[in-house]
């Protein structure tokens, strides 16, 4: 199949699909937190330039740029002081021609120790703080990835990859929900010019939810008037990711890396730099800054957004701010560090965050006899 044919069967599935469906906004959201401390660092934008066991995350397609040796990479963040907790897990295993690399990725967002204080309140109206109990709210994704080179010349390269994913989110012993999705993505690179797509949830991704309430749990939900939930369906609404980038030679041991992306999405208007009904658009820009190939200094933006102007509560008079993101990496032979330095909002209401991510190539050093 051709790249524009591709491209083009991509763009058809998600415009289908967005026309004939109703879609719940911000639905899976914590799939859009990011995955390793380079790309979060570099303001999410990835789509065009990943070529690590990450991209099994941002775009499956770059998980080519994985050779010769399996990768690991590996992320923990903690958000509001701890009370969310992130992690991140990516696998990917070349093939021996390095045309073929299949990935595998691991997420999950949790917020532990949640108080359950449904009958804290005894019915002679006394207060027994022995039933209070604690549950977790955890969402769980599962991404079976697989790449494959499309042509490779001189001149033009062209990889493409698909993603399968399994998603389980539990609210306690109240709720639970299983869903599958699908994502596809490609990059072309064209002399010094990289070009990437990821179609994010073509065929959009569900959520099914079933919950599970003990009588007595239905009765304090009634009394306190309080809707019981029954049994439901939440979809998530595909969206394109578009981006280029380019590297620039900066002397013989350094390079700067440039990338931006378009995140669009086509389930109504959100509060973003390009924003219409039904079709949105949220710019993301990174740099990294290379230095013979071992440490690596990056920064980026994203999430523009209208807010009200500082102390400006009379007028309403609403501004631009944006989310920026810093941080650096570290390479000693097999081993990557990197960190970043992330705003969780923006930078008038700073809520900022460490995050810390490791990869590891799995590279066999053991040599053969008589070498």
């Amino acid at each position: 199949m051709k790249p524009s044919t591709l491209l083009l069967s991509i763009l058809t599935i998600v415009l289908s699909v967005t026309a004939n469906a109703q879609f719940r906004k911000y639905s899976n959201e914590f799939l859009n937190i990011g995955a390793g401390a380079r790309g979060l660092a570099m303001g999410s934008a990835q789509v065009a330039s990943v070529s690590d066991g990450t991209a099994g995350y941002w775009n499956p397609a770059g998980l080519v740029g994985v050779k010769d040796n399996p990768q690991i990479n590996l992320m923990h963040a903690e958000y509001f002081a701890g009370i969310g907790k992130y992690d991140y897990v990516g696998v990917a295993l070349p093939t021996s021609n390095n045309k073929r690399t299949i990935g595998i990725t691991a997420l999950r967002f949790a917020v532990d120790d949640i108080m359950n204080t449904l009958f804290l309140v005894e019915p002679d109206g006394s207060l027994n703080y022995n039933n209070i109990q604690a549950f977790s709210s955890a969402d769980y994704a599962f991404i079976f990835s697989f790449a494959q080179k499309l042509k490779e010349s001189e001149k033009k390269n062209v990889h493409f990859g698909l993603n399968a994913k399994v998603i389980h989110r539990s609210v306690g012993k109240f709720a639970k929900a299983w869903g599958f999705g699908l994502d596809a993505g490609i990059q072309i690179f064209q002399n010094k010019w990289k070009f990437g797509i990821a179609a994010r949830d073509i065929t959009s991704t569900f959520n099914a939810w079933s919950f599970t309430f003990t009588e007595r749990e239905k009765e304090v939900l009634y009394l306190t008037n309080n809707e019981i939930p029954v049994k439901s369906t939440e979809l998530t609404a595909p969206r394109l990711v578009l981006g280029i980038s380019r590297d620039f030679k900066l002397g013989k041991k350094a390079s700067l890396l440039a990338e931006a992306n378009l995140d669009v999405t086509f389930d109504g208007q959100r509060n973003t730099l390009i924003s219409a009904d039904p079709v949105s658009a949220d710019p993301k820009m990174g740099l990294e800054l290379n230095i013979n190939n071992v440490f690596f200094l990056r920064g980026g933006i994203n999430n523009f957004q209208k807010a009200l102007a500082d102390g400006d509560t009379l007028n309403q008079k609403r501004v631009w701010i944006y989310q920026p993101s810093a941080g650096a990496g570290f390479k000693i032979q097999n081993v990557t560090i990197d960190y970043a330095f992330t705003n969780l909002a923006n930078q008038s209401n700073p809520l900022f965050t460490h995050v810390f991510s490791l990869r590891l190539n799995m590279v066999n050093n053991k040599k053969g006899k008589g070498e």
